[in-house]
């Protein structure tokens, strides 16, 4: 189901770029990151954007991949609102209510937010990374559980740390 999975996030994304990157390096990079906790989390890694970045419904998803692929990536999708901050500020309160097998989602979503944070750091994005920097208490409020993926969190918090001092003092 991994390649399937994929497959399909490919040919939706199309031609669709991150950065200057085939968007397939960050779809990669986020399931290299879920490698250690299994081919579950991989898959929702693959479909983690498909709804919220090109036509792909969630009827969809779940019509292919199954009931908790599907709930995981709505959850993963951004809540609408008018600006990033308050499209933010949805999202992560509908996160902190996360439990049980949907907790998968969270795994998800501190991959994706490491892939994006080391994108920062390798194409030297100060402002992106502010921007991370600054959504991080709420976010970590609202995603983290503890034991759930700790590794990736102790990356990501000492990025953001370090790139806070990098960053104010450039």
């Amino acid at each position: 189901m991994l390649d399937e999975a994929r497959s399909f996030a490919l040919a939706a994304h199309g031609s669709q770029r991150y950065g200057d990157r085939p968007y397939s390096f960050h779809l990669d990079a986020v399931v290299a990151l879920l490698a250690p906790y299994g081919s579950q989390a991989q898959v929702i890694g693959y479909l983690h954007d498909v709804v919220e970045d090109t036509a792909v419904t969630e009827s969809e998803i779940r019509a292919r991949f199954g009931a908790l692929v599907a709930d995981c990536v709505s959850l993963l999708t951004d809540l609408s609102g008018a600006s990033r901050a308050e499209r933010k500020a949805k999202t992560y309160a509908l996160l902190a209510t996360v439990t049980g097998a949907n907790e998968v989602a969270l795994l998800v979503k501190a991959a994706d937010r490491l892939a994006n944070v080391r994108s920062c750091v390798l194409d030297d994005q100060r402002g992106l990374m502010t921007v991370y920097r600054e959504e991080h208490a709420g976010f970590r409020r609202s995603a983290y559980r503890a034991g759930l993926c700790d590794p990736l969190w102790l990356e990501l918090d000492r990025l953001l740390a370090v790139s806070s001092v990098a960053v104010d003092h450039a």
